[in-house]
């Protein structure tokens, strides 16, 4: 199967800074976001943000929930979340993943903050494809793909490598 390189270290860095940049500018006026990522890459992606929104505004406090979900089964078990949910009341969300594919990850993911009232749910994806199955639209999108079902797209962040590939 032919392996194509969709980005590399440089422009995923490129992408997560824009996103911090968006999401900032999207919730002007705000002092405190919480960017919740889900686990493993959404996560990084979420640390990534972090990192990028301190550096550009550091009066806003931004803060980083890891979201357990099976990503293949997502009712086999709890979805949780690293703090408990309820510190989320009229918050500002951003759920973050690496890939939004067919839309059933976040959709989800969304699921246990429905019961807390945020103030707004926003979601950050590194890639997005278009084959949504489910009522899910990213705010913020470090890249837009039109692929065909088949094909698939591996994300890679690690500290040796750092890249996104579609197959």
């Amino acid at each position: 199967m032919e392996r194509n390189i969709i980005l590399n270290k440089e422009d995923i860095q490129l992408k997560i800074v824009r996103m911090a940049y968006q999401i900032l500018e999207d919730n002007d006026g705000e002092s405190e976001i919480f960017l919740l990522g889900i686990k493993d890459n959404g996560f990084i992606i979420a640390s990534k943000i972090k990192i990028e929104i301190e550096k550009i505004a550091s009066q806003i406090k931004a803060n980083l929930i890891q979201v357990n979900i099976n990503k293949s089964n997502p009712l086999a078990q709890d979805i949780t979340y690293s703090v408990p949910a309820s510190i989320l009341k009229n918050k500002v969300v951003v759920l973050t993943d690496d890939v939004g594919n067919t839309g059933k990850t976040l959709f989800y993911a969304l699921q246990p903050l429905l019961h807390e009232a945020p103030k707004k749910i926003q979601i950050a994806l590194l890639l997005d494809r278009k084959h949504k199955l489910f009522p899910i639209h990213a705010d913020f999108v470090g890249l837009s793909l039109a692929t065909t079902i088949q094909e698939h797209i591996e994300v890679i962040l690690q500290e040796e490598e750092e890249s996104a590939y579609l197959e």
